[in-house]
């Protein structure tokens, strides 16, 4: 960034910048000084242009203001793109919905990892390494024993989490890539076994131990219901919708739980401690746990008679209704994964024979108003992804209070990815945003008697 006292003075060569060849700037002008400064703009891959200020406090003694980092790219990344305007998710360059069609979960997390589609044989190594890590030791089920029977299976999961740090000493290093590695390959595959550890603690079951012969999805399935007293079949329409869910939920940029996870990583955290902090970030109901919201809502319902009425106080500014499942902070269009979920959800629900159930059926009934009634398509609230996710894991058997975890399980891969891409980063420096003030000025320490 460069700068001068007048408007007119000619713009110098800008130094060659590290994340691309800066050819245009932007001016920042200081009206009360008549100073200029040269911004450099960065043109990514895809997506609008940015403002490289990283120098502009250097230079001009000013900071930005952008709360909830809105408008504020934090990082450089090749992983994950969204256009919401346009509907688009892309991952490494693949639309969301040939890979969630023709894909699965295992070779997302592959390419979300390395960068690229597996060839046969990295797959399969890549699967048989996720596969022989699915174990836990074996004193993590002591110290499961610790929490409440009745805690919420979030809150075992990340002190869970965070926990393994204190049995894995020998992948915390993470300066050492072959370390990264089999962390990230461990997290990966122990957090199904973790989720449906605190599953099972949470209903009083026995711990089932993960099956080598069974694909990831299925596994999750299979220790989540299977019991001692009899074998539990696996559905394979249920485990596909499942492995649909995950690929869905793997990565979706700089969401909430994805900066915490490269904040915490920024200070050269442990992985296991970063995937804790980003599972904690996923907890709140205004991020992970949307689906969640979506069946409390139709709870709240109470019946398909009650729609009308309900879809009337959501219209009603003053009602304060909110219509949970319904359009996206990102996506001003359809969210492109739930058009996949959709299709998935009623495959679920044909394949069970589920027709009398009321919530599904207020379920369907809200979808049908949602894509056919003016109000909500002129303000683009179709049905998301939550919606439609929510559904099918309340078909499938699975308690509301198991939506976030599931949701967890999908995004580690996501935020593995993220974190790993940060530490490789070069010129990687420890977060540290920056603050508007407007607290007291500097004053004088008042005794105790004068006050």
């Amino acid at each position: 960034m460069t700068k001068s006292s007048t408007p007119d003075a000619p713009t110098p060569k800008l130094n060659e910048h590290s994340l691309s060849d800066v050819r245009k700037t932007a001016t920042l002008i200081d009206n009360l000084t008549g100073i200029r400064f040269e911004l450099p703009l960065i043109d990514g891959t895809l997506g609008p242009k940015v403002i490289d200020i990283r120098k502009l406090y250097t230079d001009s003694g000013y900071f930005t203001y952008d709360p909830a980092f809105m408008s504020t790219a934090s990082c450089d990344s090749k992983i994950t793109f969204i256009d919401g305007d346009q509907g688009i998710l892309l991952h490494r360059g693949y639309p969301i919905d040939e890979l969630a069609e023709k894909s699965d979960f295992l070779e997302v997390a592959y390419l979300l990892l390395h960068g690229e589609l597996p060839k046969a044989s990295e797959k399969q190594t890549f699967e048989r390494n996720i596969t022989y890590h699915t174990m836990l030791h074996e004193q993590v089920h002591e110290f499961f024993r610790g929490f409440r029977r009745d805690s919420h299976p979030m809150a075992v999961l990340c002190g869970a989490v965070g926990a393994l740090s204190s049995f894995y000493h020998d992948s915390l290093d993470i300066h050492d890539p072959q370390q990264r590695e089999i962390a990230s390959h461990r997290l990966i595959a122990k957090m199904p076994t973790l989720a449906a550890m605190a599953y099972k603690y949470s209903v009083g079951q026995p711990f089932v131990y993960p099956r080598n012969d069974l694909s990831y999805s299925s596994n999750f399935l299979n220790m989540m219901f299977s019991v001692p007293a009899e074998k539990y079949k696996i559905n394979p329409v249920l485990a596909k919708a499942m492995d649909r869910i995950l690929i869905l939920h793997a990565d979706h940029e700089q969401n909430a739980s994805t900066s915490t996870v490269r904040m915490a990583g920024s200070s050269g955290a442990n992985p296991f401690a970063c995937i804790a902090a980003g599972i904690a970030s996923l907890w709140g109901p205004a991020h992970g746990g949307a689906n969640e919201a979506v069946i409390l809502m139709l709870k709240e319902i109470g019946h398909k008679n009650n729609i009308p009425e309900f879809i009337k106080m959501v219209k009603d500014k003053n009602a304060g209704v909110k219509l949970m499942g319904f359009g996206h902070r990102v996506y001003k269009n359809y969210d492109p994964r739930a058009t996949v979920m959709r299709r998935s959800c009623h495959e679920v629900l044909d394949e069970l024979g589920i027709k009398n159930e009321p919530l599904l059926e207020m379920a369907m009934e809200l979808e049908r108003i949602a894509l056919e009634d003016e109000y909500f398509i002129e303000r683009k609230l179709y049905p998301n992804v939550d919606f439609y996710s929510g559904i099918i894991l309340r078909a499938m058997g699975i308690p509301t209070s198991m939506f976030t975890v599931i949701f967890a399980i999908a995004r580690t891969v996501g935020w593995i990815s993220q974190w790993k891409e940060m530490i490789e980063e070069p010129g990687q420096k420890i977060s540290r945003p920056r603050q508007l003030y407007s607290g007291a000025p500097k004053r004088k320490y008042v005794p105790l008697h004068k006050r």
